[in-house]
């Protein structure tokens, strides 16, 4: 998604909820996914505008991951979007059906990616940050 498709998107989801005071965005770090693009396609008025419309959270940038919606639309998309569906009233109510059984059946994501492995492997950036973290680095066991 471009810089002006991105900006026409968050000005089509802002008109979807004119009452809101804010609209929450969680969204990845790609390089269009930011303010500077409703600049890029609009004047800086309507553009400030809309600007004050998001709050913004970014997922971490290296750590894809660890976000848990990509798993959630993984889901969604195996079980649902790997069809044709003829319309888009079909389409919403297959979508809504699977979103509410998920919720029906509280599914939860099966995290096998434990703390320890975390910290081996996200260890040149926990060092980046406080030198102290060099203690989770892996050790090499000598051979004899």
């Amino acid at each position: 998604m471009g810089d002006s498709e991105y900006a026409q998107f968050m000005k089509e989801l802002a008109g979807r909820y004119p009452k809101a005071k804010k609209i929450r965005i969680v969204q990845d770090n790609l390089n269009t996914h930011c303010i500077s693009a409703f600049y890029e396609t609009m004047s800086a008025e309507k553009a400030f505008a809309l600007a004050q419309r998001f709050e913004f959270y970014y997922t971490p940038k290296a750590a894809s991951w660890l976000n848990q919606i990509e798993i959630e639309f993984s889901a969604l998309s195996r079980q649902c979007l790997s069809r044709r569906i003829a319309t888009k009233e079909e389409l919403s109510q297959e979508v809504l059906a699977i979103v509410k059984e998920r919720e029906e059946k509280a599914i939860k994501i099966d995290w096998q990616f434990s703390i320890e492995s975390a910290r081996s492997k996200l260890n040149r950036h926990y060092q980046q940050v406080n030198a102290e973290n060099a203690q989770y680095q892996k050790t090499q066991v000598p051979l004899h």
